[in-house]
């Protein structure tokens, strides 16, 4: 592509960074999106894209085997840059609205049982690592955060005498999640480690050893270590904590929208998945209990 779409690019960065608000590790997947875009557009300016040829370039990466929900992605970070454009940079039209993606087959979260949740929080801690884990992933588990939202709390987002988190989530918007009685605690434990190890000028609730902010791998990764110590025979990330809180409520209230808001999701049909993890559930505790169910 020409220099000036370069530049668009970078400006559009530029505008969801600064005027949006959006996380880093957004921004990053919109870039690679939009490079994804000018590869397969090779040399046709960018005023001159028509819906035929958007459509052409979905065709093109669904044969080489980009799922339908991969190119949706894909679709919309294209649809917000032609919106920015037209608002911003005098252009005319928008060439992907109106333009659909193959479907995928629709796939459930993974979520841990109650029994399997218990056994992989079951942890003694008692060094400065094993307790900022152990706070980390109760604070997971307890309130349905998502990785990036965990990451970049700040020690004045806990309020652990009212038993609450402010949460900043997607697109910047805040929201104010309860925190249960054994998270508090482990929380209060890894606040007297917190005090001692924080380098001066952080301002981060959980650290990593050397005392700066802890990144979202690190997280990752010894969430996936800890799976693995405990015994649990599934894929342990720090999103089944997130799916495995929400199916659990899901389970004992019945209260969607409360789920809803506690998981900071913008539309309801994104916390309706969680009803079908009930029901497998109920399919399953049926076919092992109800007399008709069992096969002879």
């Amino acid at each position: 592509m020409s220099n000036r779409s370069e530049q668009l690019a970078v400006a559009f960065n530029t505008y969801l960074t600064s005027e949006r608000r959006l996380a880093h590790h957004t921004c990053e997947s919109y870039a690679r999106d939009i490079q994804i875009l000018f590869k397969q557009l090779a040399s046709r300016s960018l005023e001159k894209v028509e819906p035929q040829h958007i459509r052409q370039v979905i065709i093109q990466l669904h044969s080489k085997g980009l799922s339908g929900r991969s190119l949706a992605r894909m679709l919309s970070a294209w649809r917000r840059f032609y919106h920015y454009l037209i608002r911003d940079h005098h252009f005319h039209h928008n060439p992907c609205t109106g333009i659909y993606v193959p479907k995928s087959p629709k796939k459930l979260p993974h979520a841990l049982s109650p029994d399997e949740t218990a056994q992989l929080l079951e942890l003694t801690a008692d060094d400065a690592l094993t307790v900022r884990d152990r706070a980390i992933f109760e604070l997971f588990y307890s309130s349905g955060l998502r990785l990036a939202e965990l990451a970049q709390l700040k020690p004045s987002d806990v309020d652990l005498s009212e038993g609450l988190v402010r949460v900043t989530g997607k697109g910047g918007k805040v929201r104010i999640v309860p925190v249960g009685k054994v998270a508090i605690a482990a929380l209060q434990q890894w606040m007297d480690y917190h005090k001692k190890m924080i380098l001066p000028g952080v301002d981060a609730l959980f650290l990593s050893r050397r005392g700066d902010a802890i990144s979202p791998r690190t997280i990752g990764h010894r969430l996936k270590m800890l799976g693995a110590r405990q015994g649990i025979h599934k894929n342990v990330h720090p999103h089944i904590l997130r799916h495995s809180c929400a199916s659990h409520l899901l389970q004992s209230s019945g209260d969607l929208r409360a789920v809803q808001e506690m998981l900071g999701h913008a539309h309801i049909t994104s916390t309706q998945v969680y009803t079908h993890l009930d029901f497998q559930h109920l399919s399953q505790v049926y076919d092992a209990a109800h007399p008709r169910a069992k096969k002879k």
